[in-house]
Order: C-alpha cells, then sequence, then structure tokens
C-alpha cells in the first residue's frame, strides 16, 4: 500500500488506485466496489474506537460508585461524544493540526509513561513464564465450554488476530495517521508522494512497539489473574482492574482519564479521514452531489463529516440487544476496509503492467509482497466472521456476515441496476480547479452529470 499511495496520493484512497491501476473496461466497476467497502469499513471503524470510549467513560464511572450504564445510556454518552467530534471537525478545521500534535504527545510520552509507572508501581510482577507461556481461553460461557476445547487453541488465537488488524488501519496508538488514515490525508500532505508511504510505514512499526510494549507492561503488572479476568470484579474491563489493583481507585482513574482522552482524539481523527473519503466519493458522484461541498467560511467539508458521523451512530444502534455489538463493529470495520485495501493490490498483481511507480518502490519484492497481502486479507475475510462466544445465541451471533453480505449484495445490485450506465469512476479536484473554462470543468464532470 505504501507503493501504490506513493504513485498515487490522492484522497480517494484504495477506490482511486482500484480504477488507476485496472484495464480501462474493468476500471469502473473496480473502483465502485472498492470504494463501497472503504466507505462502510470507514465509519464502522468510528464506531469502534467512539463507542469504545463511550464504554470506557461509562466503566469509569462504576469504579468508585458501583453504577452500573445501561445500553441506552451508554447510547447516550457515545453520541454526545460523536457530536463533539462533529462540532471539532466543523468549526475548528484550523486546530485540528494542533490536537493531533497534542495527540501524538499523550499516546506516546503519556502512554509510554503510563506503560513504565504500572511496571515501576506494581507490588508484585508475573513471571516470564506466566506472560508467554499460560493460555487462557476466554470465549466461553459459564457453564459452557470455550472454543479451545470445543475447537481449537488456534481458533481462539486466530479470532484474537482481529484486535491487531483493527489497530493498524485508521488510526494506531500513537495517533499518526493508519495507513488508510495517510492514503485519504494525501492530498493535504506536502510532497505526498513521499511522505504518504514514508506515514503508511511509520503507522505501522510505531504501533507495533507500543503496542506491544505497553501490553507486556500490563500482563507483567497483573496482580490477581483471577479476578482480572472476572466480569463481576474487573469492572468489565480488565485493564481497569490493573490499574486498580496497582494504583488504587483514585491514581487508576487520572490514568483511566489520559486513556479516556487518547481513545477520544482517535475518534476525532477518524472521523476526519471518514469525511475526506465521503467528499472524494460525493465528488463523483457515488454519493448524492449534496455531499460535494466544502464550507467556504470554516473550510470543512462540513455535510460529509455530519453523515459520518450520523452513519457512526446508526451502526451502534444494535448494542441495545447485543452484547458482542462492539467485536460486530470492528469485525465490520475490519473487514471492509481490507476488501478495500486488497483489491487494488490484487488489480496491480493481476494487471502489473499498469502500475507505474512512484519514488517509493518494492521492486522485486512488490509481486510476492502483493500476493501475500491478497491472500491474508482472504484469510481474515473469513475468520472475523466466525463465532468468538460459546454458546452461539442471540446474544452472542456474530452479525458480521449479514452486515458485509448486505453492502456486498447491494454494492454489486447497484453497479448492475444502475451505476454501470453513468459511472465512470473517480476524478481529482486537482483537475477540476485547474480547468481554465466553464467548457473544460463541464468536460471533467460529465460523467457525474451523466448521472
Amino acid at each position: 500500500m505504501a507503493e501504490i499511495v506513493s504513485a498515487i496520493p490522492t484522497s480517494g484512497g484504495p477506490y482511486f488506485w482500484a480504477a488507476t491501476l485496472a484495464p480501462k473496461q474493468h476500471a469502473p466497476f473496480l473502483s465502485w466496489v472498492t470504494g463501497w467497502f472503504n466507505f462502510v469499513g470507514q465509519f464502522a471503524v468510528t464506531t469502534g474506537i467512539s463507542f469504545g470510549c463511550a464504554g470506557l467513560i461509562a466503566t469509569a464511572a462504576s469504579i468508585k460508585t458501583g453504577y452500573t450504564a445501561t445500553p441506552g445510556q451508554t447510547l447516550g454518552i457515545y453520541a454526545a461524544i460523536l457530536v463533539s467530534h462533529g462540532m471539532v471537525n466543523t468549526f475548528g478545521v484550523r486546530v485540528l493540526k494542533y490536537l493531533n500534535n497534542s495527540s501524538i504527545i499523550l499516546h506516546s510520552l503519556g502512554v509510554g509513561s503510563l506503560a513504565i509507572a504500572v511496571v515501576a508501581k506494581a507490588p508484585t510482577h508475573r513471571s516470564a513464564a506466566e506472560v508467554f507461556q499460560h493460555f487462557y481461553d476466554g470465549t466461553g460461557s459459564s457453564p459452557s465450554i470455550g472454543w479451545s476445547v470445543r475447537a481449537s487453541p488456534a481458533y481462539v488465537a486466530i479470532c484474537g488476530i482481529l484486535l491487531s488488524q483493527y489497530t493498524i488501519t485508521d488510526i494506531c496508538p500513537d495517533k499518526l495517521p493508519g495507513f488508510d488514515a495517510s492514503a485519504h490525508l494525501s492530498e493535504e500532505t506536502h510532497r505526498a508522494a513521499w511522505s504518504a508511504p514514508i506515514g503508511v510505514l511509520m503507522s505501522i512499526s510505531v504501533s507495533a512497539i507500543f503496542g506491544f510494549f505497553l501490553l507486556l507492561c500490563l500482563l507483567f503488572s497483573i496482580q490477581d489473574f483471577s479476578a482480572t479476568i472476572d466480569p463481576s470484579q474487573n469492572y468489565g474491563e480488565p485493564v481497569f482492574k490493573i490499574l486498580v489493583d496497582v494504583f488504587g481507585a483514585d491514581g487508576a482513574l487520572v490514568l483511566i482519564a489520559l486513556i479516556i482522552l487518547c481513545v477520544w482524539h482517535c475518534g476525532l481523527f477518524s472521523l476526519t479521514s471518514n469525511s475526506r473519503m465521503m467528499f472524494a466519493f460525493s465528488r463523483d458522484g457515488a454519493l448524492p452531489r449534496f455531499f460535494d461541498h466544502v464550507d467556504k467560511k470554516y473550510h470543512s467539508p462540513t455535510r460529509t463529516v455530519w453523515l459520518a458521523a450520523f452513519l457512526a451512530f446508526c451502526l451502534s444502534l444494535p448494542s441495545l440487544g447485543s452484547e458482542v455489538a462492539f467485536s460486530a463493529a470492528t469485525s465490520i470495520a475490519t473487514i471492509g476496509l481490507y476488501i478495500s485495501y486488497a483489491l487494488p493490490i490484487a488489480i496491480a498483481v493481476v494487471w502489473p503492467g499498469g502500475f507505474v511507480k512512484g519514488p517509493f518502490d518494492l521492486g522485486v519484492l512488490s509481486w510476492p509482497v502483493g500476493v501475500v497481502a491478497v491472500g491474508w486479507v482472504l484469510f481474515i475475510t473469513v475468520v472475523f466472521c466466525l463465532p468468538t462466544a460459546n454458546p452461539v445465541t442471540s446474544q452472542t451471533l456474530n452479525y458480521t456476515p449479514v452486515a458485509v453480505g448486505i453492502v456486498a449484495v447491494a454494492t454489486l445490485s447497484s453497479w448492475v441496476l444502475w451505476a454501470r450506465r453513468w459511472f465512470q469512476g473517480p476524478m481529482r479536484q486537482v483537475d477540476i480547479d485547474q480547468a481554465e473554462s466553464p467548457a473544460e470543468v463541464e468536460g471533467v464532470v460529465t460523467q457525474v452529470e451523466k448521472k
């Protein structure tokens, strides 16, 4: 993806890549499919982040009070978070760069300090054997067995891939843009052909280093393992239980506030990335032209900002009746985004002649890396549709296959019945901006007017 974004740095991201890399006769269709999977994955990511933030706030409130938030109250907190993100993205575009800088400080120095403090303050530490060799299932609801017994420990481990895959999509622990955000924000980046691929690589490497370090610090600092994994004793968040055991309730709440603030920043910039992708999609006619709008006063695509917030809220509504809504949201986000990432890579693998490399070039490794990437996405697409809790009931059902299936059917049906007659693929805003006459502008947007 770094290689592709170096060659094609544009805010359309994957669906623009698909149209550029594919043969002319297939470009509109592949662009359409890629764009819609990316579209759904984008606002599902915001749901996963900000709904998770709402859950953290609700849980934090229970530590000293015993308060238990209802699903409706958690949804209300989530709505307030989305409104705050929308307000900043609407009226505070000029302060986004300062918030991004503060976010980097919070996620790097703040979380790094938290991790070191946990290890330093912990009264006792787990042994390396316990941290690296002990296997805990946790997928079975008493008295039912877990999937490690019903199926295999490997199945449980594979299901655990979800959160790591999810983390390195739009966001990562240091709040450098994830590899998708690096693409969508590339048109607003200086020397994008170099800075965008560097952003892609940095998002992965820094995420891996910081994430692994934080996980090790927390695992070594577990005081009472049984209580940490017991929902009746861990406040619903095992990490919170670790912090309370190490720092006491008051000290833990201070650190939890830091965590919540970090997650809030992630949700904010996820919505920023969403709005740019949706603006580019509406610019090309895939969304109603109403959303192809940048506010002249605030210099923000305000309509797509609130569209992204609204769709993210709608995706959280199943949480009112399902205990696994958060996992499902992250699954939908991960599958939707990774399919949209894999399609342009697959196109570059199948039709390598259409790929004119940019300054960042993998050379002879380009094709094998692409093959591995596509194979991996096919694998996780299947895995993330599988059940993660046993027994499978109406409350624990993974509805990800249903949601992804609806997206696939809707995307293909809309193409066959409607879009194939007019959609010609994406166009760049620079082409419109540089047109010297109304006739040239009309020529650039002819494909949209055909709609």
